[in-house]
Parts: C-alpha cells; sequence; structure tokens
C-alpha cells in the first residue's frame, strides 16, 4: 500500500469519525431539546411573590423560539454530516480478492459505484464545515433558550436575584469558551 493511499485511507477514516462525531452530539442535544420543549412548564416559577421579577410573555416566546431554531440547527448539521458520511461509504473501494461468487459480485457494484462517486476533498471539508457550524449555531440557540428558562424560573436578569446570574454566568462563559476552541480546531484541521 503506497504512502498516498494510507493516507487517503486515514484522511477517511479520520473524516468518517469527525462525522460521527457530530451526528452523536447533535443527536444528544437533539433529544433533551425535545425533552426540554415537551416537559417545560412556564407557570411554575420559584419567585417570592415579587411581579416585577417574573418573565413576560416575550421570553416565554423567546424560549419557544431558540428551542425550535436550536433543534433545526442540529438537525441541519445532522442531515448534512449523514449525507457525508453516505458519499464516503459509498465511494471505498472493495478488495477484489474475495472468493465467494456473492462476494464479487458486490464487489464489481461497489467499484462500479466508486468509478461513479468520487471524493471531492474540497466538498467533503465544505460539508463537514458546514456541518459544525450548523452545530455551532445550535449551541447558541441552545443557550439563549437556557438563559430564557432561567429568567422565566429564578426572575428575570433586570430583576438582579444572584439565583439567576448565579445560574446563568457559568452559562455564558462556560458554553462561549467551549464553543470558541472548537471553531479554532475546526478551521484548523479545515487547514490541513
Amino acid at each position: 500500500m503506497s504512502d498516498v493511499s494510507r493516507r487517503k485511507l486515514t484522511t477517511t477514516r479520520i473524516h468518517i469519525m469527525a462525522l460521527d462525531g457530530i451526528v452523536n452530539v447533535n443527536s444528544l442535544f437533539t433529544l433533551a431539546l425535545f425533552l426540554g420543549i415537551t416537559t417545560t412548564n412556564t407557570n411554575n416559577t420559584l419567585i417570592d411573590g415579587n411581579a416585577a421579577c417574573a418573565a413576560g410573555t416575550s421570553i416565554s416566546e423567546g424560549l419557544i423560539a431558540f428551542h425550535v431554531y436550536s433543534f433545526s440547527s442540529f438537525l441541519f448539521s445532522s442531515l448534512v454530516a449523514l449525507a457525508l458520511k453516505n458519499v464516503i461509504n459509498l465511494s471505498k473501494d472493495v478488495d477484489d480478492g474475495d472468493s465467494d461468487t456473492l462476494d464479487r459480485d458486490i464487489a464489481t457494484i461497489n467499484n462500479w459505484v466508486h468509478g461513479v462517486v468520487k471524493i471531492n476533498m474540497v466538498v467533503l471539508r465544505l460539508g463537514t464545515l458546514v456541518s459544525a457550524f450548523g452545530s455551532v449555531f445550535g449551541c447558541g440557540f441552545l443557550v439563549m433558550a437556557l438563559v430564557d428558562l432561567v429568567q422565566i424560573k429564578l426572575g428575570t436578569l433586570a430583576c438582579g436575584s444572584r439565583y439567576t446570574l448565579a445560574a446563568i454566568a457559568p452559562l455564558l462563559v462556560l458554553v462561549p469558551t467551549a464553543l470558541l476552541i472548537y471553531v479554532v480546531l475546526v478551521l484548523y484541521a479545515f487547514t490541513r
């Protein structure tokens, strides 16, 4: 096996693993979003009777809208990743050393498909980048939905409740930091 074919094989495996990771994480977030949107009760709050701290209908509407935007972003990202993964799997070579007739027929079909479907590395990289940014947007919308949820349950940010600030501060520091690291690493991998 030549160095070029080993490099292609390794690159293909890395792309498949990256796409699998995107799909797996998106699936978990999508499930969490679905459960969150179906089980969220905006009437049950922990506010101590201070009507000024109660969230208005615009925050409740934002909660639902951001859930839907996040769900859409994760679904978009997963569908792009699965499509790319299918293209990679369709274009894989099959060993010609199969002895069984059925295996030879399958190898012939796969070789024909390989001749038809070529992996364009630019398209693969762009697709992976688009899928990754779909996940980033999904995470951003999820953070905004969680901020709205905290405001509904614990009081608005304008009210200055220490519980609201304590719940939102780590969310607004840790998640954007992780997303920044993720974007930098995806862009680094994109240029290699």
